[in-house]
């Protein structure tokens, strides 16, 4: 596989190469946005708060879905009056009991590890909510225990319907009071979302659109992507995600301050150098760094050093800045972004961006 630049710019081949729509589900994020809030608000999830706020939040998910739970506790912040846990594996922690919730997120609805924690959720007597397909195994565990259960409309993969499944969940915390989000917020969030939608559309050339630019600066690197807040590591990992499943491609992400106690060393590793008199340039690190407008004092001055010792090394670095006011829309300015450049990244590799052989095989074999 080679990077061909040209290729964002075709728009036959943008079409051609991605015929699993990749790009138009990225595109459907508002309409996400809205779809999800409309559907958690008909499902009465804010019947949550009927019984008082639990003891602690527990949300379970994995792939696509696992983030929902990081998304949470970013946007909850550090003033959550309690503890917010993700949880991405089969077994439910000793710890949790009948007076917590558990929230069981699956875009397919049939994740096993998911639905195992539910149903262990279930036994324990712990307040349950469900968000996923319908008509799937996590809401037959849902409905067979009196639980809410949020049915979302996904189509395609997860992880291209992330805020269909991550708005639900915001919904309920509001109902619980652990943040402040209500309709306007959503509706800022998903005309923000339009925005980047159109900066970032296809017949947008490379040199004006911020997505297909990212994706030119990530080609032939090996990006480490690090964030400067809570809120912006979420974007930094989503974005590493996506890098995976979209683009096929590597990527390691970390958070400020503790990339500072280690993965700053990697400036001073072999990907770091660059053979100035090699036929042809290999692939070497590139520095994302995802910054907030909530950096702690101390992380801005790491973020700052960082950077200069990665250019002081020659290593290329990429900054990118959240937009908005609320920590949910710049968390989805950033994810957005990143949404995009991972596709167009796939698609200048020739890489259609939809389908996960890997993960589909992986799974094959251990259910044998």
């Amino acid at each position: 596989m080679t990077w061909e630049p040209e290729r964002l710019d075709d728009q036959r081949h943008l079409s051609e190469a991605d015929p699993g729509g990749m790009l138009p589900a990225v595109a459907s994020s508002a309409a996400h946005v809205r779809t999800g809030y409309r559907t958690a608000v008909e499902t009465r999830v804010d019947r949550l708060a009927d019984h008082g706020r639990p003891r602690a939040i527990v949300v379970a998910g994995v792939g696509g879905s696992g983030i929902v739970g990081d998304i949470l506790a970013a946007i909850v912040g550090n003033g959550a009056p309690l503890p917010i846990v993700t949880l991405r594996s089969y077994q439910l922690p000793g710890w949790v009991g009948a007076t917590d919730l558990v929230v069981a997120v699956s875009g397919s609805g049939d994740a096993e590890e998911t639905v195992s924690v539910a149903t262990q959720a279930v036994r324990r007597g712990c307040a349950l909510l469900g968000v996923g397909a319908p008509g799937s195994p996590l809401e037959a565990v849902a409905t067979q225990a009196s639980a809410i259960y949020v049915p979302v409309p996904v189509t395609g993969q997860s992880r291209s319907s992330l805020w269909l499944l991550a708005v639900p969940v915001i919904v309920a915390a509001a109902a619980l009071r652990l943040v402040q989000a209500d309709a306007d917020l959503f509706e800022r969030m998903a005309k923000t979302l339009e925005d980047m939608a159109h900066r970032c559309r296809p017949s947008s050339e490379s040199f004006i659109n911020p997505g297909k630019s990212l994706a030119m600066d990530l080609a032939e690197s090996v990006p480490m992507i690090w964030g400067s807040s809570p809120v912006a590591s979420v974007a930094a990992y989503r974005l590493a995600c996506q890098l995976n499943t979209n683009a096929k491609y590597p990527a390691a992400h970390g958070e400020l301050p503790e990339a500072g106690h280690n993965q700053v060393e990697v400036l001073d590793g072999p990907l770091a150098e660059r053979d100035i008199f090699a036929d042809s340039a290999g692939r070497t690190l590139r520095l994302v760094v995802l910054r907030d407008v909530e950096e702690h004092p101390q992380v801005t001055r790491r973020r700052e050093a960082s950077v200069r010792l990665a250019r002081e090394r020659d290593v290329p670095v990429t900054e990118l800045s959240a937009e908005g006011v609320h920590p949910l829309e710049r968390m989805a300015t950033l994810i957005s972004l990143g949404d995009y450049a991972s596709t167009y990244l796939a698609l200048g590799y020739a890489v259609d961006p939809t389908p996960v052989s890997a993960i589909t095989e992986l799974k094959a074999r251990i259910s044998q």
